[in-house]
């Protein structure tokens, strides 16, 4: 037998055996549609639907890097610097009784490598004006600049709150767990619980509010007035305190007055100058007020460098009537997103 014969038979053999298979050959199986992210611009921009759901998710947060300065800042050295990281969840999504809305805080505090902490910074379910959960109180709210001093202790609670509000006008009260360590009444702790309310109003070139606070535990409260107006190129600040004595929401001082004016200078810088007194900064054995003043002064520049970066100067002189005084402040970049 010649090798040419050899050869055909064998393709021939090869032709045979293929054929026979393939009936058998495997199919790729058809991949799965796949939903892709629809954007939801029914709550504001930055909102896109949960896959499978008509829940709107936006997520949102900061990277900050501060130098602070100021006498043992940083234990044993006058600066310190920190970083911050922090991102924000927010769902909505619309129900017979109006939006329903959840909001997850996580926030990272990192002096160095190894001191550092990660904290819910807020985590509560709003509805129909009803807010509870781990949320920050109205005590939070101060001036813009960072000057003043305008309530005492954590503003974070775990409350319950409800309120009111149009474009114009605002009003609300919650009750408020008051668990952290302050200065308290003798024989009194921190585990109890106070009330805040308060009313606010926006009008043409003026806003401002009202704002009460009782903690049921001292039985003693304090009032908060703040006020707005746009005039010139900038806006006036206005503030003042009344407590009757020591109490989680304010205890810095029986009674203060605060002043800033912001002026926008230009699309990126604004400068804002701030004053605040203090009388009666010391409490007796009993948690009453008793006597001394002191004052704060400073100035606060913000410079917007590109979109979403920004940087913040503040540099503050405290002088306290029969102690040292003190200059301290910060220098910050952060970057938003």
């Amino acid at each position: 037998m010649s090798i040419k014969t050899i050869l055909l038979g064998s393709v021939a053999a090869l032709a045979a055996v293929s054929g026979a298979h393939a009936a058998d050959a495997i199919v790729a199986a058809e991949p799965e549609p796949v939903e892709y992210v629809r954007v939801c611009d029914a709550y504001g921009t930055g909102y896109f639907y949960i896959p499978g759901t008509e829940t709107c998710l936006q997520i949102s947060g900061y990277i900050r890097f501060q130098l602070n300065a100021g006498e043992n800042v940083g234990g044993d050295s006058d600066w310190d610097a920190v970083t911050r990281g922090q991102v924000t969840f927010q769902t909505k999504n619309d129900t017979e009784y109006g939006t329903l809305t959840g909001v997850i805080t996580l926030r990272t505090n990192a002096d160095n490598a190894t001191n550092q902490t990660t904290t819910l910074d807020e985590g509560y379910i709003d509805i129909a004006g009803f807010r509870v959960g781990k949320q920050y109180s109205w005590w939070d709210d101060d001036l813009s600049g960072e000057t003043d001093t305008l309530s005492s202790n954590e503003t974070t609670h775990n409350s319950i709150r409800y309120q009111y509000e149009t474009d114009r006008f605002a009003a609300g009260i919650s009750v408020d767990e008051l668990e952290e360590a302050y200065d308290e009444k003798p024989g009194e702790g921190p585990n109890n619980f106070g009330v805040a309310a308060q009313v606010s109003f926006k009008s043409g070139a003026f806003s401002g509010y009202l704002l009460g606070g009782y903690d049921s535990d001292n039985e003693e409260g304090a009032i908060r007035a703040i006020l707005y107006a746009d005039i010139g190129p900038g806006t006036l600040g206005l503030a003042g305190i009344w407590a009757s004595g020591a109490n989680y929401y304010y205890e810095a001082s029986e009674w203060t007055v605060a002043a800033e004016y912001k002026v926008k200078l230009t699309d990126k810088w604004a400068v804002t100058p701030a004053f605040q007194y203090f009388d009666k900064i010391d409490l007796d054995a009993d948690g009453d007020f008793s006597g001394g003043s002191a004052y704060t002064t400073g100035v606060t520049i913000d410079y917007q460098i590109v979109e979403d970066l920004r940087s913040k100067l503040s540099v503050q002189y405290h002088d306290e009537e029969d102690g040292d005084d003190e200059v301290f402040g910060f220098l910050r970049l952060q970057r938003d997103f």
